[in-house]
């Protein structure tokens, strides 16, 4: 059975991979706009990983619509949902399940059981979330483990998903200063083998 996971390289989509292994036909699939390259860090990831890796173009509308709305919320937490669903739904027409990493504790991106339910009926597929019931602690334990990371501010950690793009195309309609005050900074991870 194909399951195309939403992979961003950091730990969570990785480590969701290594558990779907035995279960699936596993595609690492990064959603992108077509706004910069940095979807190539995703690639070399599941490259490094030993997973065939796809991408899937959103609409730029989809870009839009997310970064207005970080813009008037001032964070990003309804933009990047926006664009996580988007990406389901364009993984959901491509194979026989999709997957992502979200975890128990995640705030954003979130998939609820109404939106899974949704996609599953609409699509004929499945929707995974391996990592449903683990929280951080259990995720990171299990990366020291089983992966290679290297860690750092997310504007030195170029990981190869959506945040970046999306980072890039507020900085070109408002500015720099825009992205500061929209996106804490915070420690990213990027997975570069397995252990």
């Amino acid at each position: 059975m194909e399951c195309g996971l939403l992979f961003s390289a950091g730990k969570d989509s990785s480590l969701s991979a290594l558990l779907l292994e035995a279960f699936y036909d596993v595609t690492l699939v990064t959603a992108h706009f077509d706004i910069t390259d940095d979807w190539t860090h995703a690639r070399d990831a599941a490259e490094a990983l030993g997973f065939p890796f796809e991408r899937i173009e959103l609409s730029e509308d989809v870009a839009t619509e997310a970064t207005d709305r970080m813009r008037e919320d001032g964070f990003p937490r309804a933009g990047i949902q926006a664009v996580h669903e988007a990406a389901l739904e364009a993984a959901a027409g491509e194979y026989d399940a999709v997957a992502d990493g979200t975890r128990r504790d995640d705030r954003v991106p979130t998939v609820s059981r109404a939106v899974a339910q949704s996609l599953e009926d609409r699509h004929g597929v499945d929707y995974v979330a391996p990592l449903s019931g683990f929280g951080r602690g259990a995720v990171d334990r299990l990366v020291e483990t089983h992966l290679t990371v290297e860690s750092g501010p997310s504007e030195r950690i170029r990981k190869g998903d959506y945040e970046t793009e999306l980072r890039a195309l507020i900085e070109s309609r408002w500015g720099a200063g825009t992205v500061e005050e929209i996106f804490p900074e915070h420690e990213q991870t990027r997975v570069v083998g397995r252990d």
